[in-house]
């Protein structure tokens, strides 16, 4: 006698089968359109990055290869500059698939699953804007330094412009404070500053006497530009298109 077999899917699983959730294991292009998610905590854009630092800085230590975190960041790197063929091609190059067609969820060719967090791909909706300059009430918050405090210390900081500056700090301090003290004296913007020593990233959260900086070593201090500023939230496109829109309707009526 012959025999048939017959497979049910449960009721809780999505229906993979539709043109919007194509079946798992097909590979999928990588699509141009950016998460929209929003923070429970509303975060400003320096604590952001720092976010994304901290998750690339462990990520190897999860499973999976080394090398293909290396290239989703690569990958989500250009994807903020808004070069999705860039992207695409970098994701296509270490073999990586990607059955719902986003960097969320995807597989490397020995079938590891990597899956990347919505923040790093994307900013939140309620993002909170800095201003360029600390605001009155930081600057209050940041105590005066005696150097005859047995707890002060002086560091030496490289700057992005290889210039060596030697900053003075509390070994209570937190290095989000320390950054804040490196902007009232070199006015380099607090969001931008990534600092590093022995080629680790130091978290704000950190307090300097946890960082076990030995004396006379130099601290990296790498600036960078506030990230992804030509990503535009939906309703700011909506809003551009308007009016673009508004313009042609003028210039039809001239």
């Amino acid at each position: 006698m012959g025999a048939c077999f017959g497979s049910c899917r449960s009721r809780n699983q999505p229906p993979y089968r539709n043109s919007r959730y194509p079946a798992i294991g097909k590979n999928q292009p990588l699509k141009r359109e950016y998460p929209k998610w929003k923070s429970d905590v509303p975060l400003t854009e320096g604590q952001l990055r720092s976010k994304r630092d901290e998750f690339w800085d462990t990520a190897p230590a999860f499973d999976g290869r080394k090398e293909i975190w290396d290239a989703l960041k690569a990958a989500v790197t250009a994807m903020e500059n808004s070069d999705c063929a860039m992207a695409q091609a970098i994701v296509d190059g270490a073999s990586i698939s990607l059955p719902h067609g986003t960097l969320m969820d995807c597989y490397d060719e020995l079938g590891n699953h990597y899956q990347l967090p919505v923040y790093c791909l994307s900013r939140p909706i309620n993002l909170v804007k800095e201003l360029k300059k600390l605001s009155t009430e930081a600057v209050k918050n940041i105590s005066e330094i005696n150097e005859e405090d047995p707890l002060h210390r002086v560091l030496k900081v490289r700057l992005t412009s290889e210039s060596e500056v030697k900053l003075s700090v509390l070994t209570t301090d937190s290095v989000g404070v320390a950054k804040q003290r490196l902007e009232l004296q070199e006015g380099i913007s607090t969001c931008s500053q990534r600092w590093y020593f022995s080629g680790k990233l130091l978290l704000d959260r950190m307090k300097i006497e946890q960082c076990k900086l030995k004396k006379g070593y130099v601290i990296q201090c790498i600036s960078q530009q506030p990230w992804n500023q030509q990503q535009t939230t939906e309703e700011d496109d909506v809003t551009n298109d308007k009016k673009r829109n508004n313009k042609r309707t003028r210039k039809q009526q001239q």
